[in-house]
């Protein structure tokens, strides 16, 4: 039986023609390695007609690709606790199904990573949009000043939150879409918390493992396309799973008083967005922000 390197693990949700274009990708950047790998592919109950397809692929790679199905929609965090459980790797590579793997990032990402494994803990790739254009993916921890400007001032746009260097550099939370670690770390972490279902995982766990002494880097060498959204609900859901998960992590990491003035940055940016949609009479606005103020 041929030593498993890797475990690429993969978590679907309705998203059938981009998990194959995803595998597929995998599959071709990693031709010609060394590194012996496999795809851990996880579907989360999926009714797009996934189930059929992904398991004729996983027929025709026995050796590289294992399928399993969750018999429910278990959310992105508890998804991949289920993935890593069954990978064989003393790598994990967690990796959006909505990814496209750029020549041979994945071979990058992992020797970079098993060079510096002893300073680098977790390990992020360079993402970017279908146009190559660079995707904000290198991180602050969300202090309220940092929410602030999430919500309010654009902070992305002005690199106030999130941005994408060019550099080699240690960063507070990398991008979920994309993470290196060992199974090891993963799992003294205890994994995603299970009770956040989608946004703020990441996060969460990027900051927990700070706590224990576990740096996180941002390695751009390694470029990965990130389309976004594709197994997400609509545009109402992940605002208010965006909100949600503000919530839990302030209710989780910090004082009542840091939570109190979450509540109210949050209520100050729905009000804004609420009064704009009134008078844009733009009917998503006003419903979306109508719940998250209520949320909040």
């Amino acid at each position: 039986m041929v030593k498993i390197d890797l475990s690429i693990v993969i978590v679907s949700y309705n998203t059938k023609k981009v998990t194959e274009d995803c595998i597929e990708s995998i599959n071709r950047s990693l031709t010609n390695t060394k590194i012996k790998y496999e795809i851990v592919l996880v579907d989360n109950d999926s009714r797009d007609g996934s189930a059929q397809a992904l398991q004729k692929i996983a027929q025709n790679k026995v050796n590289q690709l294992s399928y399993s199905q969750t018999g429910s929609n278990l959310g992105f965090g508890r998804g991949n606790n289920f993935g890593v459980k069954k990978a064989v790797g003393k790598y994990i590579l967690l990796l959006n199904t909505d990814t496209i793997v750029l020549n041979r990032a994945i071979e990058k990402l992992y020797n970079f990573y098993v060079e510096n494994e002893k300073e680098v803990h977790f390990l992020g790739a360079k993402l970017l949009n279908l146009d190559l254009t660079p995707q904000p993916s290198a991180c602050r921890f969300f202090t309220l000043p940092v929410v602030f400007a999430t919500l309010l001032l654009k902070g992305d746009y002005w690199g106030l939150t999130r941005s994408s260097p060019d550099k080699f550099c240690q960063v507070d939370w990398i991008s979920g879409a994309c993470i290196m670690t060992t199974k090891k770390h993963y799992q003294r972490l205890g994994g995603f918390d299970k009770n956040i279902f989608m946004y703020m995982e990441e996060v969460d766990l990027l900051y927990r493992a700070k706590k224990l002494g576990l740096n996180t880097f941002f390695y751009p060498a390694s470029q990965i396309i990130h389309l976004g959204s594709a197994s997400s609900n609509g545009k109402t859901f992940p605002i208010l799973q965006v909100y949600k998960g503000f919530l839990f992590f302030y209710k989780k990491h910090y004082s009542i008083f840091h939570l109190f003035a979450l509540r109210l940055i949050l209520k100050f940016k729905a009000l804004i967005a609420y009064l704009i949609g009134k008078i844009r009479g733009n009917q998503y606005l006003i419903k979306t922000y109508e719940e998250a103020f209520k949320l909040a």
